[in-house]
């Protein structure tokens, strides 16, 4: 928690309880869940707290980088606390979203400048397949 509290007071943010349940909630799972899934996690303990304010929440929450917003396709959009780059894996079946933190991929930004004419300066890896449970269905 004092890494948000700094980051906050470095960009001159305010950081507010509901900004940091957010956080929290998502630095509590490997998960990566949506914002209407933190939406309802959140309810019991903040029933005032709208649906907006977690899309505010997250918005500011990836703005300073201690959230990855990872696009699922078709506007749909999941949130990691892990915030150090990372490939993440999608089930095409029923969308469960999981990180291949174990993979090293350190060298391929600098294969890709090998195979072009470009400076890489980051990457985002997406691998697609069928999770283990639904492949037991």
């Amino acid at each position: 928690m004092d890494n948000i509290t700094s980051i906050f007071r470095e960009k001159k943010l305010k950081l507010t309880p509901q900004r940091i349940a957010v956080y929290k909630y998502l630095k509590g799972t490997k998960e990566h869940p949506s914002a209407e899934v933190i939406y309802k996690a959140l309810q019991t303990d903040y029933p005032t707290m709208s649906l907006a304010t977690v899309y505010k929440a997250l918005k500011t929450l990836v703005e300073v980088g201690l959230v990855q917003e990872i696009n699922v396709g078709e506007g749909n959009f999941r949130y990691d606390a892990f915030s150090t780059p990372h490939p993440h894996i999608q089930c095409v079946n029923c969308g469960r979203v999981d990180d291949l933190d174990q993979l090293d991929l350190s060298g391929l930004n600098k294969e890709a400048e090998n195979h072009s004419k470009y400076k890489i300066l980051s990457n985002k890896v997406y691998f697609y397949g069928i999770c283990q449970e639904c492949q037991e269905k």
